[in-house]
């Protein structure tokens, strides 16, 4: 009977419920508490506690805060008053300052919580901001800084260039998101495998704080120590016997410093002696703060012989021995080995080929050539020719333009051609967008330009990404009659171009025979996506624009 009086009486209260909404919501608060309050309610009282960070004894309110100056107090229970709800609903942020995050354990607005994550918990060190590594492609996991372009004390700016990050598909330029000051540079340039969030610099908003983070160390949290402490739990009697009986931490194979001696080299200087086998631990490098470039590793060349390797293990292989050479994973090789193996694994894959006649493919383009040269322009490549017919023939078949889901196959409206192009670096795919919608001398100028970018391993994003379907051609570069490629997920199908070669073919009469051009092309198709008629269908529109290639004009 109690709690059924006290129901009735709020639920008058909730008449003008709207009224009292709309002028102050911290009297609404006010109205609904009194002493006498059901048993339930308490639960919500030990909650605010704890979000302000009272303990059991603490039935003032809000009595910690008062003594900043930020908030009153009140001797019943934790009411906001009007006055508090307007100072956080302006951001105060000298209360906000005032107060440590771990004092307060209270939620503000999302400006407010900005600077308070700032603070240093446990080192006493004045606002700053951690920069982690960031994602920079959807399935970058790690990258390597290849050079930053800001030193430490250089003021920044909001859009200026920090750093330039190796990902997984290009080098990539990494901009500044806030204004301040580049205080500490923790991964320097050079430095390999950083994983996806992990920390690489400190910025600060005041140039006098750059110094105090002179030594400044990232923490280590306890959710990283505790996988590693799991993996690898030895007993004690184990870890006291392994340094007297192995004596190999003592002696370090030449080049493979220890973690303590890291040695700071370019890109390009770290190829180079790899490439010529040679150590970096005995090289003095004259760059910035000590780095090794380029110019190093041949000033040692020079003084020691051409090609002589310093390391003693590494020369004429003993008898029975293999001579081999170790070459590092680079970031693009090692995400599309996980991706073509994901795509082999996962993908039912299924192969039709088809020959297609290229005679008046190869006169067109002779015509076309003579025309763009009269012009000045760059000429056009079998190639070319292929992506508008294979961008025509989606667009006819626009089943294959598609891609699957667990819930449903996603049909694209806009076709978008990838290009395999090789490099030194591994395999890249740039992206041609609306390639149906484009001129043969357009798609010829963007297969070159992206092509270039991708050899000097400058690719954006962009670049690569939102393709629909690829094209792989080992043809026309090497003279490969047929093969079959892996699909590019999340695609459903590549096209595996061959090359060009004659074939004798019956004339029109008895006994007449003639020379004809065949190209051999392969659709790699995903079976959950393509069936078997609709891939037959698709490659009878792209025979039909090869053979017939005024049709493209069309």
């Amino acid at each position: 009977m109690p709690y059924a009086s006290r129901i009735l009486n709020h639920s008058k209260k909730f008449r003008y419920a709207q009224n009292v909404l709309r002028n102050d919501r911290a009297i609404v608060i006010r109205w609904f508490t009194s002493n006498a309050r059901p048993s339930f309610y308490k639960i919500d009282e030990v909650s605010r506690s704890r979000q302000l960070g009272l303990g059991p004894g603490d039935k003032c309110g809000i009595s910690k805060l008062s003594s900043e100056g930020c908030f009153s107090t009140t001797s019943q229970a934790v009411n906001p008053t009007k006055e508090i709800a307007m100072k956080m609903r302006k951001g105060n942020t000298l209360c906000a300052r005032k107060m440590h995050a771990s004092t307060i354990g209270i939620e503000f607005n999302s400006r407010q919580r900005s600077s308070a994550r700032n603070f240093s918990t446990d080192s006493g060190l004045p606002p700053h901001q951690e920069i982690g590594m960031p994602s920079l492609s959807p399935t970058m996991t790690e990258g390597n800084i290849a050079r930053w372009l800001k030193k430490e004390g250089d003021k920044v700016s909001t859009g200026e260039v920090l750093c330039e990050v190796e990902t997984d598909k290009a080098t990539v330029e990494m901009e500044c998101m806030e204004e301040g000051y580049l205080a500490k540079i923790l991964r320097g340039d050079g430095s390999s495998g950083i994983k996806v969030g992990e920390i690489i610099a400190i910025t600060v908003e005041e140039e006098e704080d750059v110094s105090k983070f002179k030594d400044y160390k990232p923490s280590t949290s306890d959710a990283a120590a505790a996988p590693k402490s799991e993996s690898a739990p030895t007993p004690k009697k184990e870890t006291a016997e392994v340094p007297a009986a192995s004596p190999e931490p003592e002696v370090s194979k030449p080049g493979t410093p220890s973690a303590g001696d890291r040695i700071f080299a370019s890109p390009l200087a770290k190829k180079l002696a790899e490439d010529r086998n040679v150590s970096l631990s005995n090289i003095k490098g004259t760059g910035p703060d000590g780095r090794i470039v380029k110019a190093d590793i041949e000033d040692h060349l020079a003084s020691h012989g051409k090609g002589v390797s310093e390391d003693p293990k590494v020369g004429k292989p003993t008898s029975g021995a293999l001579d081999y050479t170790d070459i590092p994973h680079t970031q693009i090789r090692k995400i599309t080995a996980s991706r073509l193996l994901q795509s082999k694994q996962s993908i039912p894959h299924y192969y039709l080929t088809v020959d297609t006649c290229v005679d008046k493919l190869l006169e067109l383009r002779s015509h076309l050539n003579s025309l763009q040269e009269a012009s000045g322009g760059k000429r056009i490549s079998v190639n070319d020719l292929v992506i508008k017919a294979a961008a025509l023939a989606l667009r006819k078949v626009p089943q294959c333009n598609s891609s699957w889901t667990n819930d449903y196959i996603r049909q694209y409206h806009n076709v978008n051609i990838n290009v395999a192009v090789q490099t030194d670096n591994g395999l890249y795919v740039p992206v041609i967008r609306d390639a149906d919608q484009k001129g043969l001398s357009k798609i010829s100028d963007e297969v070159k330009h992206l092509a270039q970018k991708a050899k000097e391993n400058s690719l954006k994003p962009a670049d690569y990404e939102g393709g629909t379907f690829t094209v792989s051609n080992l043809g026309g570069p090497f003279g490969i009659k047929q093969f079959c490629a892996i699909i590019n997920p999340p695609q459903s199908g590549i096209l595996a171009v061959g090359s060009a070669e004659k074939r004798v073919v019956p004339g029109t009469g008895p006994d007449q025979y003639k020379f004809a051009s065949f190209m051999a092309v392969t659709l790699s198709c995903d079976h959950r996506v393509i069936d078997g008629v609709i891939g037959a269908e698709w490659l009878k529109a792209f025979k039909g624009y090869i053979e017939n290639p005024e049709s493209m004009l069309l």
